[in-house]
């Protein structure tokens, strides 16, 4: 009867945990790359097409001035969207102490309605109030305050599911209802160039229905 060598047999048993262990140390390294890197450069951004973005703002603007529901003595003034700083994260951002990224941008559309009394944009907040509360939205500055010389109404709500904002501000100094319509940090395609970018002007539509 055959008998296989000793010798061989043992021979064969470092091999095969060098082998072993070789596949792990790789691994390993492989991971410890992976989650430097994450370390290092931090979260990703999400991915943002600028025009998707500036046409959802635009929506969100619309819906506000609807929800306004205000005489159609009190126009609001057009806007235009621009782009706001982003910055680095994780360690990186050390090495980048307050340095924007050129390929991150954050959105936001600024607007108003001048001329307006208290009573009517107390009454215009709060329907705007009551439609992003029954829609989930979260509140998350209540910015009502009043002294001896001034009253300020105001608010803010995000949106859970992207976290957009939307910022509506009143003071009695200025009479004027403020509106800021925000979407956070996104990575925008490299192509992108926020001159003459046609989808950034906003006008509010025309309402015939109020009263």
């Amino acid at each position: 009867m055959l008998k296989t060598p000793v010798r061989t047999v043992r021979a064969s048993g470092p091999a095969v945990r060098y082998a072993i262990t070789g596949l792990v140390l790789i691994a390993l390294s492989v991971a410890a790359a992976v989650e430097g890197s994450s370390v290092w450069n931090g979260a990703p951004y999400p991915a943002a097409d600028p025009d998707a973005v500036a046409q959802r703002i635009k929506d969100r603007s619309d819906r506000v001035y609807d929800d306004f529901a205000l005489p159609e003595k009190y126009a609001a003034d057009s806007g235009r969207i621009s782009t706001g700083a982003c910055y680095y994260r994780g360690l990186r951002s050390i090495a980048h102490i307050d340095e924007a990224r050129s390929d991150v941008r954050s959105f936001g559309l600024d607007w108003s309605v001048p001329d307006v009394p208290e009573a009517t944009a107390r009454d215009a907040q709060r329907r705007v109030r009551e439609r992003l509360m029954k829609q989930g939205w979260k509140l998350i500055h209540e910015g009502d305050r009043a002294g001896a010389t001034f009253r300020e109404l105001g608010f803010r709500f995000e949106d859970p599911e992207g976290n957009d904002q939307i910022d509506v501000y009143w003071n009695d100094l200025t009479t004027t209802l403020f509106i800021s319509v925000y979407a956070p940090c996104g990575q925008v395609p490299d192509e992108f160039e926020e001159y003459g970018w046609s989808e950034a002007d906003w006008h509010p539509k025309e309402h015939t229905t109020r009263p």
